[in-house]
Protein backbone atom coordinates (compact mmCIF):
# COMPACT_ATOMS: atom_id res chain seq x y z
CA UNK A 1 0.00 0.00 0.00
CA UNK A 2 1.14 3.71 -0.50
CA UNK A 3 0.16 6.55 1.49
CA UNK A 4 -0.62 10.31 -0.32
CA UNK A 5 -0.62 12.96 2.10
CA UNK A 6 -1.90 16.59 1.22
CA UNK A 7 -1.68 19.39 4.10
CA UNK A 8 -4.55 22.04 3.49
CA UNK A 9 -4.93 25.43 5.05
CA UNK A 10 -8.25 27.44 3.80
CA UNK A 11 -8.29 25.50 0.03
CA UNK A 12 -11.76 24.84 0.04
CA UNK A 13 -12.27 25.96 -3.87
CA UNK A 14 -9.15 23.25 -5.06
CA UNK A 15 -10.67 20.61 -2.88
CA UNK A 16 -13.10 19.15 -5.12
CA UNK A 17 -11.36 18.96 -8.11
CA UNK A 18 -8.32 17.75 -6.30
CA UNK A 19 -10.43 14.94 -5.04
CA UNK A 20 -11.21 13.72 -8.43
CA UNK A 21 -8.15 14.40 -9.82
CA UNK A 22 -6.70 11.59 -7.24
CA UNK A 23 -9.69 9.33 -8.04
CA UNK A 24 -8.41 9.12 -11.18
CA UNK A 25 -4.55 9.14 -10.95
CA UNK A 26 -5.27 6.25 -7.98
CA UNK A 27 -8.04 4.13 -9.25
CA UNK A 28 -7.00 0.26 -9.12
CA UNK A 29 -4.18 0.59 -6.40
CA UNK A 30 -3.68 -0.01 -3.14
CA UNK A 31 -3.53 3.32 -1.28
CA UNK A 32 -4.65 5.85 1.22
CA UNK A 33 -5.05 9.32 0.97
CA UNK A 34 -4.56 11.56 3.90
CA UNK A 35 -5.97 15.12 4.46
CA UNK A 36 -4.25 17.19 6.73
CA UNK A 37 -6.00 20.31 8.05
CA UNK A 38 -3.37 22.83 9.01
CA UNK A 39 -6.28 24.85 10.96
CA UNK A 40 -8.50 26.03 8.11
CA UNK A 41 -11.27 28.54 8.43
CA UNK A 42 -12.80 27.76 5.45
CA UNK A 43 -15.44 25.27 4.35
CA UNK A 44 -12.61 22.96 3.61
CA UNK A 45 -12.62 20.46 7.04
CA UNK A 46 -16.66 19.88 6.57
CA UNK A 47 -15.92 19.17 3.23
CA UNK A 48 -13.67 16.66 3.93
CA UNK A 49 -14.88 14.85 6.49
CA UNK A 50 -18.27 14.25 4.54
CA UNK A 51 -16.02 12.34 1.81
CA UNK A 52 -14.11 10.57 4.51
CA UNK A 53 -17.74 9.04 5.79
CA UNK A 54 -18.36 8.17 2.00
CA UNK A 55 -14.87 6.99 1.18
CA UNK A 56 -12.57 4.80 3.36
CA UNK A 57 -9.89 5.03 1.45
CA UNK A 58 -9.50 8.81 2.57
CA UNK A 59 -8.84 10.49 6.54
CA UNK A 60 -8.65 13.35 7.88
CA UNK A 61 -6.09 14.64 10.37
CA UNK A 62 -6.82 17.93 12.15
CA UNK A 63 -4.42 20.24 13.49
CA UNK A 64 -5.54 22.46 16.45
CA UNK A 65 -4.24 25.39 14.92
CA UNK A 66 -2.43 26.74 11.79
CA UNK A 67 0.93 25.23 12.55
CA UNK A 68 2.41 25.58 9.28
CA UNK A 69 2.98 23.59 6.22
CA UNK A 70 6.59 21.79 7.62
CA UNK A 71 4.73 20.79 10.87
CA UNK A 72 1.22 19.62 8.80
CA UNK A 73 3.64 17.14 6.36
CA UNK A 74 4.92 16.15 9.79
CA UNK A 75 1.72 15.16 11.00
CA UNK A 76 0.92 13.65 7.64
CA UNK A 77 3.59 11.37 8.08
CA UNK A 78 3.52 10.09 11.33
CA UNK A 79 -0.27 9.05 10.28
CA UNK A 80 1.11 7.08 7.00
CA UNK A 81 0.66 3.39 7.13
CA UNK A 82 2.17 2.77 3.57
CA UNK A 83 5.65 1.67 2.71
CA UNK A 84 5.99 4.16 -0.08
CA UNK A 85 4.67 7.63 0.87
CA UNK A 86 3.61 10.80 -1.65
CA UNK A 87 3.30 14.05 -0.65
CA UNK A 88 1.53 16.50 -2.59
CA UNK A 89 -0.38 20.15 -2.46
CA UNK A 90 -3.80 20.80 -1.82
CA UNK A 91 -4.23 23.85 -4.51
CA UNK A 92 -4.35 22.37 -7.25
CA UNK A 93 -1.10 23.09 -9.10
CA UNK A 94 0.48 19.93 -8.26
CA UNK A 95 -0.69 17.16 -10.76
CA UNK A 96 -2.07 13.51 -8.86
CA UNK A 97 -1.87 12.25 -12.51
CA UNK A 98 2.46 12.27 -11.99
CA UNK A 99 1.99 10.40 -9.37
CA UNK A 100 2.39 6.78 -10.65
CA UNK A 101 5.71 8.21 -12.23
CA UNK A 102 7.02 8.73 -9.18
CA UNK A 103 5.70 5.54 -7.48
CA UNK A 104 8.22 3.95 -10.37
CA UNK A 105 11.74 5.77 -9.39
CA UNK A 106 10.68 3.81 -6.32
CA UNK A 107 9.80 0.61 -7.27
CA UNK A 108 13.07 1.17 -9.46
CA UNK A 109 15.26 1.44 -6.65
CA UNK A 110 15.42 4.92 -5.71
CA UNK A 111 14.50 6.17 -2.11
CA UNK A 112 13.43 9.19 -3.08
CA UNK A 113 11.61 10.75 -5.75
CA UNK A 114 11.47 14.39 -6.12
CA UNK A 115 9.70 16.47 -9.01
CA UNK A 116 10.66 19.03 -11.05
CA UNK A 117 8.33 22.00 -12.02
CA UNK A 118 10.09 22.59 -15.03
CA UNK A 119 7.43 24.53 -16.53
CA UNK A 120 6.16 26.66 -13.60
CA UNK A 121 2.79 28.84 -14.05
CA UNK A 122 3.85 30.63 -11.09
CA UNK A 123 4.34 34.47 -11.19
CA UNK A 124 8.42 35.58 -12.64
CA UNK A 125 8.84 38.19 -9.73
CA UNK A 126 7.70 37.10 -6.69
CA UNK A 127 7.54 32.96 -7.05
CA UNK A 128 9.90 31.96 -9.72
CA UNK A 129 12.82 34.17 -9.97
CA UNK A 130 13.69 33.75 -5.96
CA UNK A 131 12.89 29.86 -6.03
CA UNK A 132 15.65 29.42 -8.32
CA UNK A 133 18.29 31.48 -6.61
CA UNK A 134 16.78 29.55 -3.95
CA UNK A 135 17.25 26.61 -5.47
CA UNK A 136 20.86 27.43 -6.86
CA UNK A 137 21.79 28.44 -3.57
CA UNK A 138 20.65 24.78 -1.18
CA UNK A 139 22.26 23.08 -4.65
CA UNK A 140 25.26 24.65 -4.08
CA UNK A 141 25.51 24.10 -0.49
CA UNK A 142 24.37 21.14 0.25
CA UNK A 143 25.66 19.01 -2.60
CA UNK A 144 22.50 17.72 -3.67
CA UNK A 145 21.94 19.12 -7.33
CA UNK A 146 18.26 19.05 -7.59
CA UNK A 147 16.29 21.54 -10.37
CA UNK A 148 13.32 21.81 -7.97
CA UNK A 149 13.87 21.59 -3.77
CA UNK A 150 10.87 23.48 -3.01
CA UNK A 151 8.48 21.00 -5.05
CA UNK A 152 6.07 19.63 -2.42
CA UNK A 153 5.01 16.77 -5.24
CA UNK A 154 7.74 13.89 -3.97
CA UNK A 155 7.52 10.32 -3.28
CA UNK A 156 9.40 8.68 -0.17
CA UNK A 157 10.50 5.11 0.71
CA UNK A 158 9.42 4.49 4.41
CA UNK A 159 12.83 3.38 5.27
CA UNK A 160 14.15 6.66 3.73
CA UNK A 161 11.75 9.27 6.20
CA UNK A 162 11.87 7.04 9.63
CA UNK A 163 12.64 8.96 12.43
CA UNK A 164 13.00 12.01 10.39
CA UNK A 165 12.25 15.09 12.41
CA UNK A 166 10.87 18.81 10.66
CA UNK A 167 10.70 21.96 12.41
CA UNK A 168 11.09 25.39 10.58
CA UNK A 169 10.56 25.05 6.82
CA UNK A 170 12.26 21.86 6.90
CA UNK A 171 10.00 20.39 4.32
CA UNK A 172 11.62 21.47 1.95
CA UNK A 173 14.92 20.09 2.37
CA UNK A 174 13.73 16.56 2.99
CA UNK A 175 15.59 15.36 0.40
CA UNK A 176 18.87 17.04 1.56
CA UNK A 177 18.26 15.27 4.81
CA UNK A 178 17.38 11.89 3.10
CA UNK A 179 20.64 12.05 0.92
CA UNK A 180 22.59 12.60 4.06
CA UNK A 181 21.57 9.39 5.32
CA UNK A 182 22.64 7.63 1.57
CA UNK A 183 19.22 7.56 -0.05
CA UNK A 184 19.04 7.28 -3.70
CA UNK A 185 17.31 10.25 -5.04
CA UNK A 186 15.76 10.88 -8.23
CA UNK A 187 14.25 14.02 -9.67
CA UNK A 188 11.09 13.52 -11.98
CA UNK A 189 10.10 16.08 -14.40
CA UNK A 190 5.89 16.85 -13.44
CA UNK A 191 3.20 18.94 -14.70
CA UNK A 192 2.29 22.18 -12.74
CA UNK A 193 -0.95 24.06 -13.37
CA UNK A 194 -2.08 27.78 -12.22
CA UNK A 195 -3.79 28.55 -9.24
CA UNK A 196 -7.17 27.43 -10.01
CA UNK A 197 -8.71 29.36 -6.91
CA UNK A 198 -8.10 30.71 -3.68
CA UNK A 199 -4.69 32.22 -2.83
CA UNK A 200 -1.04 31.46 -2.18
CA UNK A 201 -0.18 31.54 1.33
CA UNK A 202 3.79 31.88 -0.18
CA UNK A 203 5.57 35.06 0.49
CA UNK A 204 8.93 36.47 0.05
CA UNK A 205 9.27 36.00 3.50
CA UNK A 206 9.36 33.04 3.82
CA UNK A 207 12.56 32.50 1.75
CA UNK A 208 14.49 33.78 4.55
CA UNK A 209 13.09 31.34 7.00
CA UNK A 210 14.68 28.83 4.34
CA UNK A 211 17.70 30.35 4.49
CA UNK A 212 18.10 30.01 8.28
CA UNK A 213 17.53 26.48 8.36
CA UNK A 214 19.52 25.85 5.19
CA UNK A 215 22.72 27.05 7.77
CA UNK A 216 21.73 24.42 10.22
CA UNK A 217 20.74 21.59 8.31
CA UNK A 218 24.25 22.82 6.47
CA UNK A 219 26.35 22.26 10.21
CA UNK A 220 24.19 19.35 10.85
CA UNK A 221 24.86 17.90 7.75
CA UNK A 222 28.51 18.28 8.08
CA UNK A 223 29.73 18.81 11.59
CA UNK A 224 26.64 16.79 13.24
CA UNK A 225 29.03 13.52 14.66
CA UNK A 226 31.94 15.88 15.55
CA UNK A 227 31.14 19.75 15.82
CA UNK A 228 33.95 20.71 17.92
CA UNK A 229 35.82 20.26 14.56
CA UNK A 230 34.01 23.57 13.24
CA UNK A 231 33.91 25.45 16.34
CA UNK A 232 37.35 24.77 17.44
CA UNK A 233 38.88 24.87 14.07
CA UNK A 234 37.53 28.69 14.43
CA UNK A 235 38.47 29.32 17.61
CA UNK A 236 42.17 28.08 17.17
CA UNK A 237 42.00 30.62 13.68
CA UNK A 238 40.80 33.91 16.17
CA UNK A 239 43.13 33.02 18.77
CA UNK A 240 46.05 32.84 15.72
CA UNK A 241 45.08 35.80 14.91
CA UNK A 242 45.12 37.75 18.45
CA UNK A 243 48.59 36.09 19.06
CA UNK A 244 49.66 37.70 15.76
CA UNK A 245 47.95 40.98 16.67
CA UNK A 246 49.70 41.33 20.31
CA UNK A 247 53.09 40.35 18.25
CA UNK A 248 52.78 43.57 16.18
CA UNK A 249 52.05 45.47 19.40
CA UNK A 250 55.18 44.20 21.04
CA UNK A 251 56.89 45.01 18.09
CA UNK A 252 55.49 48.50 17.49
CA UNK A 253 56.20 49.03 20.96
CA UNK A 254 59.55 48.36 21.33
CA UNK A 255 60.54 51.61 18.86
CA UNK A 256 60.10 50.42 15.08
CA UNK A 257 58.38 53.28 13.95
CA UNK A 258 58.98 52.83 10.02
CA UNK A 259 55.96 50.84 10.97
CA UNK A 260 53.31 53.73 11.36
CA UNK A 261 50.71 51.63 9.71
CA UNK A 262 50.54 49.73 12.95
CA UNK A 263 49.70 52.53 15.57
CA UNK A 264 46.15 51.37 16.42
CA UNK A 265 45.29 49.71 19.58
CA UNK A 266 46.34 46.09 18.29
CA UNK A 267 46.83 45.05 21.98
CA UNK A 268 42.93 45.37 22.35
CA UNK A 269 42.05 43.17 19.16
CA UNK A 270 44.51 40.67 20.43
CA UNK A 271 42.98 40.12 23.36
CA UNK A 272 39.52 40.54 22.09
CA UNK A 273 40.53 37.88 19.76
CA UNK A 274 41.79 35.63 21.94
CA UNK A 275 38.74 35.81 24.32
CA UNK A 276 36.69 35.57 20.93
CA UNK A 277 38.89 32.32 19.97
CA UNK A 278 38.11 30.71 23.64
CA UNK A 279 34.93 31.12 22.87
CA UNK A 280 34.43 29.55 19.96
CA UNK A 281 36.68 26.27 21.89
CA UNK A 282 34.25 26.58 24.75
CA UNK A 283 31.46 26.01 22.39
CA UNK A 284 32.84 23.20 20.32
CA UNK A 285 33.57 21.09 23.61
CA UNK A 286 29.83 22.17 24.43
CA UNK A 287 28.25 20.98 21.26
CA UNK A 288 30.24 17.50 21.35
CA UNK A 289 28.66 16.93 25.00
CA UNK A 290 25.35 17.60 23.77
CA UNK A 291 25.68 15.49 20.11
CA UNK A 292 27.00 12.43 21.96
CA UNK A 293 23.74 12.88 24.69
CA UNK A 294 22.05 13.07 21.81
CA UNK A 295 22.89 10.09 20.08
CA UNK A 296 23.32 7.72 23.57
CA UNK A 297 19.68 8.96 24.95
CA UNK A 298 17.38 8.98 22.17
CA UNK A 299 19.14 6.00 20.63
CA UNK A 300 20.58 7.90 17.40
CA UNK A 301 23.07 6.33 15.64
CA UNK A 302 25.58 8.46 13.19
CA UNK A 303 24.65 6.00 9.98
CA UNK A 304 22.05 4.26 8.21
CA UNK A 305 21.97 0.88 7.08
CA UNK A 306 21.25 0.12 3.07
CA UNK A 307 17.82 -1.61 2.34
CA UNK A 308 19.10 -3.85 0.17
CA UNK A 309 22.28 -5.99 0.23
Amino acid sequence: MHSVVVPFHNEEACLPALLEALQRALDGTDHEVIFVDDGSTDGGRALLADRVRQNPRLRLVRLSRNFGQTAALAAGLDAAKGEFIVTLDADGQNDPADIPALLQELNAGADVACGWRRHRQDAWLTRLLPSRIANKIIAGVTGVPLHDHGCTLKAFRRSAIEGLRLYGEMHRLIPVWCAWRGARIREVEVRHHPRAGGRSHYGLGRTFKVFLDLLTAKFFLSYLSSPSHALGGAGLMLMAAGFLSGALAIIDKVGLDRWPAFRVPLMILAVFLGLLGAQFIALGILAEVLVRIYYENHGGKPYRLAADL
